[in-house]
């Protein structure tokens, strides 16, 4: 028997992003890996908005089609999964509502909360109530990125030398995916020192450059671009034997090997970069895979509540310090 599914929230990464594409393609979005895997069915679909929520549920065959939680009159037990694919400031009162629910577990775009607070207090009442909680921090299932960090941790490239990341659209919102990305790689990070906020897209949520360290005290240079002009979201990384880079948003990694300079005796430097593509191919497909091993055989999940607070809190960190130096009238 398949896992009844409800998602809340019928936008683009609820189903719109495959919504045009072919069941051949890797999903981008929830609805699409749950149509390519008959381990569950998705039976329900609640949002405000009429023509979002109906065009959902026509293009994913969905059975029920409401406007609000209260009209979908659900009980709980009628479903095992409950997906969360809402605007950020709808999770913690829908969070909420899913835990009376008692599905078997939920699954939850990031962040859990407006405020860390907010968050840390959701995800201590998932864990202490028993409900596996996924938090969508997709990279940590993308198969090519886990094989990288792997390697990394078997010390395949050496000791990590510095990193640097650039990112735009919020250091909470998509600044979050890079800040849980390098956590993912290369483990825990402290906060040095923050640097200037721009705000190119949320009026809360600045872009901030900021400077952290690895557990090796390595570098870690977070570094604010502006997607008014560009939306960049790429990470560069230095170890002793080799450097590793995610370009175009975690699409493709690219590989450069130091080697002996041809030109310079006695120096060494980086080689060609080789070039994989499809870096992201198969995380959605992988995350449902990770949620019915979960479900199964109680299975760890990749990315949860735990790990998304962790790079919540930094990105908090970060956000407060920058608005202190703004209340304090410092150059940004």
């Amino acid at each position: 028997m398949a896992y009844r599914v409800l998602i809340i929230g019928c936008g683009a990464i609820a189903g719109g992003y495959d919504a045009d594409r072919s069941p051949q393609d890797w999903p981008l979005s929830h609805a699409g890996a749950i149509a390519r895997d008959d381990r569950f069915e998705l039976m329900a679909c609640v949002d405000p908005n009429d023509a979002t929520r109906n065009a959902f549920a026509s293009r994913w065959d969905v059975q029920q089609s409401l406007p609000s939680l209260d009209a979908l009159g659900a009980k709980p037990g009628d479903f095992d999964l409950i997906v969360i694919a809402s605007p950020t400031g709808h999770h913690a009162a829908q969070l909420e509502w899913a835990a009376t629910m008692k599905p078997r577990a939920v699954f939850c775009e990031k962040p859990l909360g407006s405020e860390i607070a907010q968050a840390e207090e959701l995800a201590n009442r998932y864990e202490a109530g028993g409900i596996p909680l996924a938090v969508n921090y997709l990279r940590r299932w993308a198969p090519k990125i886990v094989m990288e960090a792997g390697r990394i941790a078997a010390g395949k490239y050496g000791a990590l030398i510095s990193a640097s990341a650039i990112y735009t659209k919020g250091i909470v919102h998509n600044g979050g995916h890079m800040v849980d990305l390098l956590r993912f790689l290369i483990g825990d990070l402290e906060l040095h020192s923050v640097g200037p906020a721009r705000f190119d897209h949320w009026d809360d949520d600045p872009t901030v450059s900021a400077i952290l360290t690895a557990k090796n005290q390595a570098p870690v240079h977070l570094v604010a671009g502006d997607a008014r002009h560009v939306t960049q979201f790429e990470l560069e990384l230095s170890f002793e034997k080799a450097q590793v880079a995610l370009r175009d948003g975690g699409r493709r990694i690219e590989h450069r090997v130091v080697e002996d300079s041809a030109v310079y005796a006695g120096y060494l430097e980086l080689g060609p970069a080789t070039s994989s593509a499809g870096a992201l191919d198969g995380a959605m497909t992988n995350a449902y895979g990770n949620i019915h091993k979960t479900l199964q055989q109680n299975a760890p999940l990749a990315s949860t509540g735990a790990t998304a607070l962790a790079a919540q809190r930094l990105c908090e960190d970060i956000r407060r310090k920058a608005f202190d130096r703004l209340d304090k009238g410092t150059p940004s």
